[in-house]
């Protein structure tokens, strides 16, 4: 438990074990499960915590109010991480109303069979509640990244409950920086929703913000001038950095050898470059970077008349969540009919302002005097 204002508490919890977030994303720092009580005249619990952690939650909230029950549970994601405790609560607390929209109540229906028709409070864009000295604002944000999702300002505190917004990767009382592992979790999780997290932020613009408690992550309650200019970044498919990130998969490391020469070439004139193997390295990471960084060059090798498949998994990712606005170099390998380019590129297609590079490098085997040429001239290029 920890106090954020005088009268708001995170109430939320710590998961030092898991391994994969989502079943795929790596979380080598543990994952936090935020939820927060507001206690005024009325007790307020916005969302609950992960099932594992029933027991830890339950404890926080009778940390800050004792043997008083809470009286509204306010649901702003109907996502398990967040409401596999909505039932557990509506038991502990019997007298307790739960705050959603129309949508959230299905979703609930869905997962419990039950959604608790005669205690519901069904709120809409720009309702209210007030808990006393506390009036809270609901702001409808569909699919950012769910359908029913909803996020809450609190006037007094100009707290913004933010739910999957602006969080992060790791626990929330990890002592490391916001940024990488927020990207990390933006670009992975909700970054196919560029439009509606732009109706947000616009919505948001017009509040007054000092905090930002999400779901995920720490509490944010410095430069959050530069967290929204990030996801307002993100969320439009801007660059946010400029250089070059090389993306390969290399079976005998011809490939390799290729990229890592071209980033010698890169880095000694002074180009920013990542490098990320996609068999070994966390495709997250890479995919985060891919949407960071102005360029992205694509190496890989022509494998059974197609693409190496880490390959392959990494372009649907990043078509998956809408690859746009970005220049793109290509180096393929193939002994005897390299291919690998030609398939890049129909596979990109259809994502919006690509730019290729004019200077394909193309390996047939290994490198040679024909293709070292070519990879100066990418080289060039991509400076």
């Amino acid at each position: 438990m920890k106090r954020i204002t005088n009268d708001i508490y995170h109430i939320g919890v710590n998961d030092r074990k898991i391994d994969l977030f989502e079943s795929q994303y790596p979380v080598p720092n543990g994952m936090a499960y935020n939820s927060y009580l507001i206690n005024d005249g009325k007790i307020a619990v916005f969302d609950t915590v992960e099932a594992h952690f029933t027991d830890e939650w339950f404890e926080n909230i009778k940390e800050v109010i004792g043997d008083k029950a809470p009286d509204y549970l306010i649901i702003q994601h109907m996502e398990p991480d967040h409401s596999a405790n909505i039932m557990n609560f509506a038991k502990k607390y019997p007298t307790a109303e739960l705050v959603g929209n129309a949508k959230t109540f299905k979703f609930m229906e869905q997962f419990f069979g039950d959604s608790l028709t005669e205690r519901q409070v069904i709120v809409k864009e720009g309702d209210t509640l007030s808990l006393g000295r506390h009036e809270l604002k609901f702001v409808m944000a569909p699919m950012v990244h769910w359908p029913e999702v909803m996020v809450t300002y609190d006037s007094l505190d100009r707290v913004l409950f933010s739910a999957d917004a602006f969080g992060k990767f790791g626990a929330s009382d990890i002592d490391e920086e916001w940024l990488d592992e927020a990207r990390r979790y933006y670009i992975g999780i909700v970054g196919k929703y560029g439009m509606q997290v732009q109706a947000l932020l616009r919505k948001a613009g017009a509040l007054e913000i000092e905090k930002i408690c999400s779901l995920h992550g720490p509490v944010l309650e410095s430069g959050l001038e530069e967290v929204i200019n990030k996801y307002n970044i993100w969320s439009s498919y801007g660059v946010e950095k400029n250089g070059v990130v090389l993306c390969y998969t290399s079976i005998y490391g011809h490939t390799q050898d290729a990229v890592m020469k071209l980033k010698d070439k890169l880095v000694s004139s002074g180009v920013d470059v990542k490098v990320y193997d996609l068999a070994r390295d966390w495709k997250s990471s890479a995919v985060a970077d891919a949407f960071s960084y102005g360029k992205v060059v694509l190496a890989t090798t022509t494998y059974n008349n197609e693409i190496f498949p880490p390959m392959r998994e990494f372009l649907s990712e990043l078509k998956e969540r809408g690859f746009q606005n970005r220049t793109v170099g290509i180096i393929e390998n193939g002994s005897w009919a390299p291919q690998a380019a030609k398939i890049i590129k129909a596979e990109l297609e259809g994502c919006k302002n690509i730019t290729f590079c004019e200077n394909t490098v193309t390996l047939k085997s290994a490198l040679n005097d024909e293709s070292a040429q070519q990879l100066e001239k990418l080289a060039e290029e991509l400076k």
